[in-house]
């Protein structure tokens, strides 16, 4: 490990590559500290830019706006009381009222921290546990593999706020989506006699339009509907590193804690910073010797959600790596980048491609380091960026949408794709419908129909997949799933009925 970990450490620590780290980490935390914006709209703008690399510097720099984005929710979080990423929700909770009894510094500063020591440790916890679980499934056929993806769509699926049925339309969608154009013998379906279809959709356009295009649509309908008067902050901030210091060393299990928390959820499809979140924040309550403090501007609380929404990053990387299941949305984003350029993600990239899996993990501690650096060197600068207007923001990303869906074949017809699909984003995101297992289906959707080819191809008989231990486990764990939020489901739906209504 130790060889290919140098060789790594050698690329990624080249001027270059360094360089393209740097810009992505800040554009990440630009992307984070402006509200509605989101750590996943930042990824898709710079995802057309990794065309023209190779897959060493497109993969470190979309680390970088990773590792960046999430950190830079924290800054319109505490200046302005309002989460620039839904995974920075609890910063706010104890961030805005230190910054308003006079602390915005001191607030910013115990964030960027947490936020650093969350990352180290889920890039520790992905460098133990991705080659382990690779190892692991080296031994899964095309049964396993099928199952599998099943078993993420609906847990994803499950997980979609009490809407399972549409959370299992959405991915059901996301699967038809990859059947236009030509299948494994070369027949062609849904192709409506457009030639443009006869190959398919591309992913790029597919996700920029249904997420980005979508968030960008409601953007500009909240903007209608709740006029456009901002706020005004004082974005001269003050850094106190020596109480910082202090403030963490007495956060070290709380921190430890989070950190392992957001680790271990972002390894759990579908789930992310925002499910950490709250999760950490809610467990450093109850571990708390001075719970009622939470929510006044205690350190803890800030560390607690800082550490776990960041600590998501290397979580989410070892089921992407190790299984090629996304662990969130920006992983199926950066999938799709590890796709473009040749690469599979699964157990067979850690013999075929050490030095990438290598690279990925310098990029994560060399981002670190310099988000480190870029929050408490800049924050007035970030502080600032965060007051910028809906209506400069909104023309702009759409123009930068739709040139990396025409840079992908620099084809008319992508950004056709974009704006069809970003409508009938809008339209299932009006409707409800949860959009994360849309994107996951699209992503998985190719790699699904392969195995499932592949395991008829080899035995034709269905009951294989309830013979093998293994996807007969991965199959009763999807079935459990959806009777699980079922159960949840009506279990929300009774206690909304038995409260009485004001």
């Amino acid at each position: 490990m130790s060889d290919f970990f140098l060789q790594a450490l050698t690329e990624v620590g080249s001027p270059a590559v360094m360089g393209l780290i740097i810009l992505g980490v800040l554009f990440g935390i630009v992307g984070g500290s402006i509200p509605g914006f989101t750590v996943t709209m930042a990824i898709l703008v710079v995802f057309p830019f990794t065309f023209a690399m190779d897959p060493v510097s497109g993969v470190s720099l979309m680390v970088g706006v990773f590792v960046g984005g999430y950190s830079g929710g924290i800054v319109s979080g505490v200046m302005l009381g309002i989460p620039g990423t839904p995974s920075s929700i609890t910063t706010v909770y104890d961030g805005y009222p230190m910054a308003q009894r006079g602390e915005p510094g001191r607030a910013l500063g115990i964030g960027v921290m947490a936020s650093f020591l969350g990352t180290l440790i889920s890039v520790a916890v992905l460098v133990f546990f991705g080659p382990l679980i690779a190892s692991f499934s080296m031994n899964f056929r095309p049964w396993e593999i099928t199952a599998l993806i099943v078993f993420a769509l609906t847990l994803v699926a499950g997980l979609s706020n009490g809407a399972l049925l549409k959370g299992l339309l959405a991915a059901a969608i996301g699967l038809l989506i990859t059947t236009v154009g030509y299948d494994r013998n070369s027949n062609l379906r849904f192709d409506f006699d457009l030639p443009a279809l006869s190959s398919g959709f591309e992913m790029l356009p597919v996700m920029i339009g249904v997420f980005a295009f979508s968030q960008l649509l409601g953007n500009i309908e909240k903007m209608r509907d709740e006029g456009t008067n901002g706020k005004s902050v004082d974005t001269n901030v003050t850094i106190p590193y020596r109480l910082i210091m202090k403030d963490m060393a007495g956060q070290k299990l709380n921190t430890l804690r989070s950190s392992l928390i957001g680790s271990l959820i972002g390894a759990l499809p579908g789930t992310g910073g925002t499910v950490a979140n709250f999760v950490s924040y809610d467990q450093a309550k109850k571990f708390s010797r001075r719970p009622e403090e939470f929510g006044k501007g205690t350190p803890s609380g800030i560390v607690a959600s800082e550490a776990s929404n960041s600590a998501v990053a290397g979580g989410a990387f070892v089921p992407t790596l190790a299984l090629g299941i996304p662990g969130d949305l920006p992983m199926a984003i950066m999938m799709g980048v590890l796709i473009l350029h040749g690469i599979t993600p699964g157990p067979m990239m850690f013999e075929q491609n050490p030095v990438l899996v290598g690279a990925i993990y310098a990029s994560l501690l060399i981002g670190a380091i310099a988000m480190v650096l870029c929050n408490l060197l800049l924050v007035r600068w970030f502080a600032k960026i965060s007051l910028i207007p809906q209506q400069i923001l909104v023309p702009v990303v759409l123009m930068l949408c739709a040139i990396g869906a025409y840079a992908l074949n620099n084809n008319v017809f992508d950004i056709w794709v974009l704006f069809i699909f970003g409508v009938i984003g809008y339209l299932l995101w009006k409707a409800g419908v949860p959009l994360t297992p849309l994107i996951l289906g699209v992503v998985l959707g190719n790699n699904l129909e392969r195995q499932l080819f592949r395991a008829l191809e080899l035995d034709p008989n269905w009951l294989t997949f309830l013979t093998r231990p293994l996807s007969a486990l991965f199959l009763a764990l999807a079935v459990a799933s959806v009777v699980f939020s079922l159960y949840q489901d009506r279990k929300v739906k009774r206690l909304q009925q038995a409260t009485p209504s004001p």
